[in-house]
């Protein structure tokens, strides 16, 4: 028997199945277990170097768990969880727009917001990845369990890991499952609801399909409009000199980088993580080649920079950080979309994952919304009844239009 689990018992089907969890507080304790699973799921960000760099390099607040489930005594499912200290006032950001150009209804929105959020604040264990869009929190063998199966033992293992954390003197008050996918809102989302969870969504996770040969046919399979806006923006960007970075480069240019990427989340209405300086520089260490850094310079100076990460044949955009002053002027932004899209052509994926924000300039590149469901659960049970209305008020909003840049 293991260290630190809980046996229990399983819905009884022709006979009783025995079960168990194993919460750790590193990848490295979760040992071998951990190890074979995050090799059979096939995505990195269930894998040792991504992290362990994490661990080392946590966003201010947040410290990382790992969550084990066995039936029977074989490893069948495992879970990332972060646990975040939150504070919904910290997190909100006004809008630029809206502080320049006020109106009755929007201030009254903005005075309701911070009066909420104030009363917001807990220590939240989130299954999931705060720094990341997609269906990264959990993985299950499918050939070892069924749906009713994975929908009982995740949702009774993150009941035990916050059980495990509150005896280590962290006391969760509520509990948070990240982006689950359509094909298992059916299943698990139904489960978590039934359970008191509330369904909620957030802005969609902008995803780039690549059926193209090549970044040339993907140009030519816009239509004249989107394809001649292309090419200004590339123009408008020649006297831009691009590199990619090296580790000493990152080193070099980490406050930077920082001071860029801090520009550009202050202003995103709503922000959950306050990025570790270390983290880009520490990750270009430890993920042998997966994760790229490239720079954008104007007469000697960083002005941009953009990151990707590998994940088999899925690019990842991951963090960046540009200068507004010169954003518009040299197209910065839509010039480092298109350039993650020639990097997935490079690197022979089929798609790119765009994340969250931005959304209508990333779908006038042609990527597309999924919606991604989240489930949030109040451990008081008064105060759970609430939780729909509080999130309401502070679930960010962003009016866009979905841009349609292809010909068909």
């Amino acid at each position: 028997m293991r260290n630190h689990t809980l046996f229990v018992q399983a819905p009884v089907t022709s006979m009783p199945a025995k079960t168990e969890f194993a919460w750790y507080p590193s990848v490295d304790a979760a040992g071998a277990d951990w190890a074979n699973l995050s090799q059979r799921a096939q995505d990195i960000f269930f894998q040792r170097p991504y992290l362990h760099t994490v661990e080392l390099n946590p966003p201010i607040g947040m410290r990382l768990g790992y969550l084990m489930m066995y039936k029977d005594g074989q490893p069948v499912g495992m879970a990332v969880c972060q646990i975040k200290h939150f504070s919904a006032s910290e997190s909100l950001a006004e809008n630029a727009e809206t502080a320049k150009n006020p109106c009755v209804f929007t201030g009254i929105s903005n005075w309701l917001k911070k009066r909420v959020s104030g009363w917001v604040e807990a220590d939240i264990l989130i299954c999931g990845n705060l720094l990341i869009t997609g269906a990264h929190g959990y993985w299950f063998d499918r050939e070892l369990v069924e749906d009713h199966e994975m929908t009982d033992l995740l949702q009774r293992g993150l009941s035990y890991a916050a059980q495990q954390s509150e005896r280590l003197g962290v006391k969760i008050a509520m509990i948070l499952v990240k982006d689950v996918l359509p094909e298992e809102q059916a299943t698990l989302g139904q489960k978590l609801v039934k359970d008191q969870y509330t369904e909620f969504e957030i802005q969609p996770n902008m995803v780039l399909h690549l059926p193209y040969r090549d970044f040339e046919a993907y140009l030519g399979a816009m239509s004249t409009k989107y394809r001649t806006r292309a090419k200004r923006a590339f123009k408008k960007a020649e006297v831009i000199e691009r590199r990619e970075l090296t580790s000493a480069d990152i080193q070099q240019e980490a406050g930077k980088m920082y001071d860029l990427y801090r520009e550009v989340a202050t202003n995103a209405g709503f922000n959950m993580v306050d990025l570790n300086e270390h983290y880009m520089s520490a990750l270009h260490q430890a993920m042998n080649g997966q994760f790229r850094v490239f720079g954008y310079y104007l007469n000697g100076e960083m002005v941009s920079y953009c990151t990707t990460l590998l994940n088999h044949q899925e690019l990842e955009a991951h963090f960046l950080g540009y200068n507004k002053e010169f954003n518009h002027e040299y197209q910065l932004y839509l010039n480092m979309l298109y350039d993650m899209i020639r990097v997935a052509f490079d690197s022979g994926c089929n798609k790119v994952v765009f994340a969250r924000t931005a959304l209508e300039i990333k779908s006038s590149v042609g990527a597309e919304p999924e919606q991604l469901l989240c489930y949030l659960c109040h451990q008081n049970g008064i105060i759970n009844k609430f939780t729909s209305t509080v999130l309401d008020y502070l679930k960010p909003t962003e009016e866009w239009q979905q841009r349609h840049p292809f010909k068909d």
